[in-house]
């Protein structure tokens, strides 16, 4: 709305302030109410106040896991979080298989108690920590964060968890630590995808200190205010929310700290086509498809245009940073 067209606005001299200029004034503003405009407007910031105060409510199919909403810079998001339905049975997740609803229908068997993570290699406090003792490690933090699959389908989803620096800074990395490895669950009785080649197993994934650091970095026990569904990598995963999905490890069970740049399974699979970063980049685009744009889970109307993908999946402004003076086509 351009507030000058209203006669109330114009800064008049006190002569023109007439009763029937007060009437023409408010008449104009009911017509502008009237065309919709307005209400929009007006529904679209409440939908946005109205999510804020109350965030997503949680499905009551698991546990709950109580958080604060994060403080964190870009740490939550205002778009629509994507149904918990379509978070928990569309995903990827080789070690039970490699179609999309596989890990919904065949994670139901694994087991995450008891469950250990150990942290170890370039550290001077190395340990083997029991999954309740990480539950209580820090706060716990509801983050609502983009997701962007490498190929090209992204989500909206409400994580519970705290910043991995939590962990590290606990452990003390020596100065000689660089990258942290993270090493997944391979259990072929509990996981039949790991029964295939189509990965070396088990699955490792690797980011530089410096971003293992950031503080958008999560260490994730849940989302929608739930404990992890199976699927989804209970009971403690990775979410980095500027690189492309395959890089956030799930069930995680070994975190590694290493002077030296880990080969990761995607980049020992197809080094052509995974590089070691992944960072979302809308310009450097997949040797077999196009990452310009993105298709929302959950907006798959006959008419629903692809959403435009986002430097850094949107976190440009906390990460970019990270990578100055990089060449983000050479390390893609």
């Amino acid at each position: 709305m351009h507030l000058r067209k209203f006669r109330h606005y114009e800064h008049p001299v006190a002569s023109e302030i007439t009763p029937q200029a007060v009437y023409e004034s408010r008449r104009d503003w009911l017509r502008w109410m009237a065309t919709g405009a307005a209400g929009a407007a007006l529904a679209a910031w409440a939908r946005r106040e109205a999510f804020a105060q109350a965030g997503p409510s949680r499905p009551g199919k698991l546990p709950p896991l109580d958080a604060v909403r994060s403080a964190v810079p870009g740490a939550v998001t205002v778009e629509k979080p994507t149904a918990y339905q379509d978070v928990t049975t569309y995903n990827n997740f080789y070690e039970f298989g490699t179609d999309k609803s596989d890990p919904a229908r065949l994670a139901g068997a694994l087991k995450t108690r008891p469950w250990t993570v150990a942290v170890e290699g370039e550290v001077r406090k190395p340990k083997v920590y029991d999954i309740e003792e990480l539950l209580k490690l820090a706060p716990m933090e509801e983050r609502i964060y983009r997701l962007r699959c490498v190929e090209g389908w992204s989500m909206v989803i409400p994580w519970v968890g705290y910043s991995l620096a939590e962990l590290i800074r606990r452990v003390e990395p020596t100065g000689n630590a660089k990258y942290v490895e993270f090493h997944t669950l391979a259990d072929k009785a509990q996981m039949p995808g790991v029964r295939s080649s189509v990965l070396l197993w088990p699955y490792v994934e690797g980011l530089r200190l410096d971003e293992a650091m950031h503080p958008l970095t999560l260490l994730a026990f849940g989302l929608y205010g739930e404990v992890l569904p199976n699927q989804n990598g209970a009971p403690v995963r990775l979410v980095v929310p500027w690189k492309y999905g395959f890089k956030s490890a799930k069930s995680i069970v070994r975190v590694r700290f290493v002077e030296k740049q880990p080969t990761t399974a995607w980049s020992a699979a197809a080094p052509h086509e995974y590089g070691f970063y992944s960072n979302v980049n809308p310009k450097v685009d997949h040797p077999r498809w196009s990452q310009a744009t993105e298709r929302r889970i959950g907006e798959d109307g006959l008419f629903q245009r692809k959403r435009p993908t986002q430097m850094f999946n949107g976190y440009e402004a906390q990460v970019a940073h990270l990578y100055a003076g990089m060449d983000l086509t050479k390390f893609y």
